[in-house]
């Protein structure tokens, strides 16, 4: 299964991703395919993917509209957050459909929507009553080409956010998140989290003429992709988005990202709190998507077998010795290089230490004497067969597909990806070991009652 384990800093546990960045592997056939359903895709003039996948769901469909803008492409100075921020102001409505009719018209074609962002995209999504379908694209075909907004509703949705922020940076977890991201990276937008640095959000009322600049920009059809999966038709689809999206404008931005520059030492940041229980990541710099390389696939078989609950590690920290509380870990899929991290908790802060210096053994030996053959087979089959196991309907295999359009525009890159599973050998793991996890591209971030970590 392709795992995707919340971070513990964000809920319990990490996100486990598959990051390629090696060797060029072969293409993939027909049987290579992980997704049993025939991807239809059809761009229009003005640069607007389609994506169509019909699948066995009576009277049901998914509508996804991802747009490829997210924290990373953030890098004006004093403007973080507002890829977060256009999550909520989408929903403010349009002289066609206000706030209150659009949930209406919601509501009378059996239809729930809802909105999420991340480093690199943006997602809206509802699921319906594929009837209804034609309903679906003239709505969110309005409110991406007419979104209306005055300064005061933009004022009002900025103190919403800063709310948000708020509220979650109440978790110490959420804190030592951003200090870790701030730490980690120096120039590259990976810095700021999704919400953005707090001064920006402080500031956000008053930056309504920025919030058109950003919106101008990125919500264009260049940078988006409408995904359709369930009881219908490729040319029902098209035929929609062509009438109700072909004469979206195409834009002309072009963002520019900072390249981040490589890491030459350990780095460390801490949180002084003893209201919760000792927290230790390891976070190492890995490398970005690719759906052509081996990298990925390889570090999400070696940290599953390291990490996994299954793990001989799990069970010596966690259940024998009892020394760590929760143990996990895995790379994060994203467009530019992120990070692979690592994270445990703590019964006693004294043995953070000794945690962090048997997860450190344990990558040794992997680097020097790999995997058992046997291990690595039954591993890469559980990846795989778990995540075809959890693709079983219209929103699930829709949020799929975005994810790979977000990282490349092809929603293929899912069925080139898990052929590479196949193709991970024991030198591959040995080779990601060897080159991602070194003292150089390390950030140690910890919470402990302690004024210092205390972890070397």
């Amino acid at each position: 299964m392709r795992i995707f384990l919340q971070f513990l800093i964000v809920s319990s546990i990490i996100i486990s991703g598959m990051i390629t960045c090696f060797a060029k592997r072969g293409g993939n056939t027909e049987e290579d395919k992980i997704l049993p359903y025939e991807i239809h895709q059809q761009k229009l003039d003005n640069g607007l993917n389609v994506v169509t996948v019909p699948f066995d769901s009576p009277g049901l469909a998914a509508f996804y509209l991802v747009v490829r803008v997210g924290s990373r492409n953030e890098v004006e100075k004093g403007v973080t957050g507002f890829a977060h921020f256009f999550e909520h102001m989408m929903f403010r409505g349009t002289d066609k459909y206000p706030r209150d009719k659009y949930n209406e018209v919601l509501k009378s074609i059996g239809a729930g929507a809802n909105a999420n962002t991340s480093n690199d995209r943006t997602i809206y999504h509802m699921t319906g009553n594929a009837e209804e379908l034609e309903k679906m694209f003239d709505l969110e075909s309005d409110r991406f080409k007419n979104l209306n907004y005055s300064e005061h509703d933009f004022k009002v949705e900025a103190g919403a956010v800063k709310g948000e922020y708020t509220k979650n940076y109440a978790s110490p977890y959420s804190q030592l998140y951003e200090k870790m991201l701030n730490t980690a990276f120096e120039k590259h937008t990976y810095k700021h989290t999704t919400m953005g640095f707090f001064e920006d959000i402080v500031d956000m009322p008053n930056q309504f003429e920025y919030s058109q600049k950003f919106f101008n920009r990125y919500y264009r059809p260049e940078y988006s992709t409408i995904v359709v999966v369930g009881d219908v038709t490729p040319e029902k689809v098209n035929s929609l988005a062509q009438k109700y999206f072909g004469d979206w404008e195409r834009g002309n931005y072009e963002v520019d990202v900072p390249e981040e520059p490589e890491q030459t030492e350990t780095k460390k940041t801490h949180l002084q709190n003893g209201s919760i229980p000792p927290y230790l990541g390891l976070n190492f710099k890995g490398p970005a998507f690719s759906d052509t390389e081996i990298d990925m696939p390889a570090l999400d078989v070696l940290t599953t077998i390291l990490f996994s609950q299954n793990s001989e590690l799990f069970k010596k920290l966690v259940i024998q010795e009892q020394k760590a509380r929760f143990l996990g870990g895995g790379a994060f899929d994203s467009h530019d290089p992120n990070m692979i991290s690592i994270q445990a908790s703590f019964y006693k802060k004294e043995d953070m230490q000794y945690v962090k210096d048997e997860i450190i053994k344990v990558i040794e030996d992997i680097k020097a004497n790999g995997v058992d053959e046997k291990l690595l087979s039954e591993t890469k089959s559980h990846l795989k067969y778990g995540y075809a196991m959890g693709i079983d309907n219209p929103s699930t295999i829709a949020n799929s597909l975005c994810h790979y359009i977000t990282l490349t525009g092809d929603p293929e890159s899912l069925n080139k990806l898990y052929a590479l599973y196949d193709e991970v050998t024991v030198d591959d793991i040995k080779m990601v070991a060897g080159k991602y996890f070194i003292p150089t591209g390390l950030t140690i971030a910890t919470i402990s009652p302690d004024a210092e970590g205390g972890v070397n």
